[in-house]
């Protein structure tokens, strides 16, 4: 059954257990108590308790935590739930690097672990690409950061155990209540624990990723973020592959995915000068009104004050100069066009096999009957609209498609979209 989704305006409808704790909240703050804290220093001292470790790997790290925090505090206007939320998310990254940190002490071999031809999904987000990763993952030969073991990587996971390590039901739980807080949010975005995961969970342990700016109103926070250098997140990122597959789950290649690489492509190959890249491309305002929608639903789990014409706003205006950046990225990168394959929605969604025949041929990678039809079975049993179709109307969040596909035409043209 096709169920409608739709984003309310203001303060989206809640279990009562949340209206009551938000209701104490702000009692709490009208007294001029605001709890949970989100300052530094007191997340830094509980992951500190919480572990009995104390190097945290580094600090580079504490700027960004820094400027997130402010951001919380002073943007996403956030409800006592969502304060709760952030800081129980911020203190387990800090948590994870805790561990990671100490384990990695006693295990320094870890630094010769190589990462060879890593395969990027990058792209504008709502083009197909969780299901175009969900899909090359059915292949062995593809190893994929899955979401149990980016949310809580150490120690790294074993061949013995990958399957059944009590951090996949602990994630689960999680990826449970999230959808009792936003009902419709599966249909939009389905996740599990041995799902894929992307590639801004991990750069979440630097602190310096767009998945905060999604859940939460950091506005300030990402507009400093977009133009900082990322060059030490990519080797961060390295090394937290690196890390997971220490424990001896490998597969030929890593497969990993992310939108967030979309303006960072030259930062990519610096730290991986043999990556391979699928690109998927959709006409931009038709996925700004669908982000839009999905942020509307992760925000107003957090927040008592959601305005979708403002998100729009905000979307359209930070996708402009993100795909900006990649086409200019892409053309200086022209001479890397054997690393490159790009794929349109249409042809993703009309024949994702043969998507994935083009890939293999392009790359020279060997795809066997058996794969093959492992992926066949997949698609049949992971239908576009399983968990119900994500409708919208991009007129409900104050767009006009016509008039704001004017600032895309450059990628637009670039890459042949109607």
């Amino acid at each position: 059954m096709t169920k409608r989704v739709s984003v309310q305006q203001g303060r989206p409808r809640r279990p009562a257990a949340v209206t009551m704790i938000n209701r104490a909240g702000r009692m709490l703050e009208s007294a001029g108590l605001v709890l949970p804290v989100l300052e530094p220093g007191p997340l830094l001292a509980e992951a500190v308790k919480k572990t009995g470790l104390a190097d945290f790997g580094g600090d580079e790290f504490l700027r960004p935590l820094c400027l997130y925090c402010d951001s919380l505090n002073r943007d996403a206007r956030l409800n006592t739930l969502g304060r709760m939320i952030a800081k129980g998310h911020t203190v387990q990254m800090l948590i994870n690097r805790l561990k990671m940190t100490g384990y990695r002490k006693n295990h320094p071999d870890i630094d010769n672990e190589t990462i060879t031809r890593p395969l990027f999904i990058i792209g504008l987000p709502r083009t197909g690409t969780t299901i175009r990763h969900s899909l090359l993952d059915r292949d062995p030969a593809n190893r994929s950061p899955l979401s149990w073991e980016t949310l809580f990587p150490a120690p790294p996971p074993r061949n013995d155990t990958y399957y059944t390590d009590p951090r996949i039901k602990k994630i689960q739980k999680q990826f449970d209540r999230l959808y009792k807080l936003a009902r419709d949010f599966e249909a939009v975005h389905p996740m599990a624990d041995d799902m894929p995961q992307e590639c801004i969970v991990m750069w979440s342990h630097e602190f310096m990723s767009p998945q905060f700016f999604m859940q939460f109103n950091v506005s300030s926070y990402q507009k400093w973020l977009d133009r900082q250098d990322m060059t030490h997140v990519y080797r961060a990122h390295r090394r937290f592959l690196q890390f997971l597959q220490y424990g001896g789950v490998r597969g030929e290649r890593w497969l990993l995915k992310s939108p967030g690489h979309l303006n960072l492509i030259e930062t990519l190959f610096d730290t991986y000068p043999d990556a391979l890249i699928i690109q998927t491309h959709r006409e931009p305002v038709t996925v700004i009104a669908s982000l839009t929608s999905l942020a509307a639903m992760l925000r107003g789990i957090s927040s008592d004050h959601i305005d979708t014409r403002a998100i729009s706003a905000q979307f359209l205006d930070w996708y402009e100069d993100l795909l900006g950046r990649s086409v200019s990225q892409r053309d200086r990168l022209n001479g890397r066009s054997g690393q490159f394959i790009d794929l349109g929605i249409s042809e993703i969604t009309a024949d994702p096999i043969g998507c994935v025949e083009r890939i293999y041929d392009k790359f020279n990678f060997t795809l066997t009957a058996p794969v093959r039809e492992r992926m066949v079975r997949f698609m049949n049993e992971n239908p576009r609209d399983r968990h119900g179709s994500h409708t919208y109307r991009p007129d409900e969040f104050g767009i006009d498609i016509k008039r704001e596909q004017r600032r895309f035409q450059g990628y637009i043209d670039r890459f042949c979209l109607q």
